[in-house]
């Protein structure tokens, strides 16, 4: 950054002699601006990373549910006693249901084994299946959902964090316009008064005009050379709150190092002509799905899917495991589960107070209720701006149809006052004093028109968060 303020002092200083419009200078436009901002600025890069690591939550969620293969190889020998030598292989199945199939095959032999150990090679088929907690409901789903609802919740957040983004790139492109043609305004009447000094002392000194009118116009002359140097300052300022926005595509900050002026200006937008459309637009939108409520609604969505699993801890944990085994070399006839080669087991865990489940399942309710209430806070909030957005555009509008008519009724005065002047019948004083009141109406003019376009960026903005 101190880099940057160095180069706009030189930027400054250079051209506090004398202001040129070199044809080597940049031309930027509206849309031109944008397109960079939208394509290089690291907040829009960002929002854009933020929906991949949403992405990437979702297949870390799906893992939950991958098959799992292991192998185990080993052997025990002291002192010449072959205790044991074992190749174990499995495959664990879990699945949406909380249901965990899992298979495998195990050999074992040795001279120091458990009783409940199975001499030779032994295939193991076998299921486990939850009776009450977790059956409806479990750990693995809820991640999984709640990384898809989360996604969601990414991309409304994206959606609004970009627009806001964008909106403020616009309101500054158009401050830095309106900057520029002001300080054109104020060049231009520089260069009426320099050549009407010129003529005055001229006319003073060919006797048809008093010393006093050549101190009056060298007055006036002063005063806008001042309001030029001003002016200009508050150009170069808005051009460095300009650059801000202006990056390269690898996220660094474009430096300015040649002019650069809008190739675009106040009365070229689009907007005088159809905010009327953008107005029916907007309200013919649900607010329901306006992307600000959107990222309520899907919060809420995984704060259900917790209080969904916090829930299941009100149940007793009965598990069902049930496992059926075929010696190697040997086949069954037939598969007697509950006769022969099986194994089964029934586990029972049952909270005496529940005291952790029931705090945690009123946090998780305490957390909805908390988001409903923000969610129509949003609500109102939202409908609230759609309708200051909306006066805001058709109060300027008006005031810049009054505006313009202002202006030009001062225009003709000033014509009128001339023509007065070039007959003998008005001073000097009044001319000037005419060419001040058209100079301030021009600039209120110029104000009005950038407060409508900002008004209206805010209302096109807004209007670019309604997701369907």
């Amino acid at each position: 950054m101190k880099k940057v303020n160095k180069l706009f002092s030189i930027f400054l200083i250079f051209f506090s002699v004398q202001f040129s419009f070199a044809q080597d200078s940049l031309k930027l436009s509206h849309q031109e601006f944008l397109n960079v901002v939208k394509n290089y600025h690291p907040l829009a890069f960002k929002y854009q990373l933020q929906n991949r690591i949403a992405n990437a939550e979702i297949t870390k969620a799906r893992g939950n549910f991958d098959p799992v293969l292991a192998g185990k190889l080993g052997e025990k020998n002291i002192d010449g006693t072959h205790y044991y030598k074992q190749k174990n292989l499995e495959l664990g199945i879990p699945t949406w249901y909380g249901i965990d199939i899992h298979g495998g095959y195990n050999y074992i032999e040795g001279d120091k084994l458990s009783n409940t150990e199975t001499l030779g090679g032994l295939y193991q088929f076998g299921i486990t299946i939850p009776l009450a907690k977790n059956l409806l409901y479990d750990k693995r789903r809820a991640m999984l959902d709640q990384s898809k609802f989360g996604l969601k919740m990414t991309e409304a957040e994206q959606i609004v964090l970009t627009n806001e983004l964008l909106l403020d790139a616009e309101n500054t492109f158009w401050e830095w316009v309106k900057n520029y043609e002001i300080y054109k305004l104020q060049k231009s009447a520089v260069e009426i008064n320099r050549k009407r000094l010129e003529l005055t002392i001229k006319t003073f000194e060919y006797g048809e005009r008093p010393a006093i009118d050549t101190v009056e116009a060298s007055s006036q002359l002063q005063s806008f050379e001042l309001q030029e140097r001003d002016a200009y300052l508050n150009f170069v300022k808005s051009t460095q709150d300009l650059q801000m926005f202006l990056w390269k595509d690898n996220q660094e900050l474009f430096e300015i190092s040649q002019l650069i002026f809008p190739s675009s200006n106040l009365d070229e937008h689009s907007g005088y002509s159809d905010y009327e459309f953008l107005v029916q637009d907007v309200q013919s939108k649900q607010l329901e799905n306006h992307a600000s409520l959107e990222y309520y609604l899907q919060k809420q969505n995984i704060l259900e899917s917790e209080r969904r699993l916090k829930w299941q801890s009100f149940l007793p944990k009965i598990d069902f495991t049930y496992n059926f085994f075929n010696k190697e070399n040997y086949k069954a006839d037939n598969l007697p589960f509950f006769e022969n080669n099986f194994q089964y087991g029934l586990k029972l865990e049952i909270p005496i107070f529940l005291r952790q489940a029931r705090a945690d399942y009123e946090i998780a309710k305490l957390k909805i209720s908390q988001n409903q209430q923000d969610s129509q806070l949003k609500f109102r909030e939202i409908n609230t701006k759609i309708e200051t957005y909306k006066n805001e555009v058709s109060n300027y509008f008006t005031q810049i149809d009054i505006s313009t008519k202002n202006l030009n009724n001062y225009q003709r005065l000033l014509n009128a006052e001339e023509m007065r002047f070039s007959n003998g019948e008005s001073s000097l004083f009044l001319i000037n004093t005419r060419e001040n009141k058209l100079l301030e109406a021009q600039e209120k003019n110029l104000e009005l028109k950038t407060k409508f376009l900002k008004s209206y960026n805010k209302l096109k903005w807004f209007n670019e968060n309604f997701i369907r």
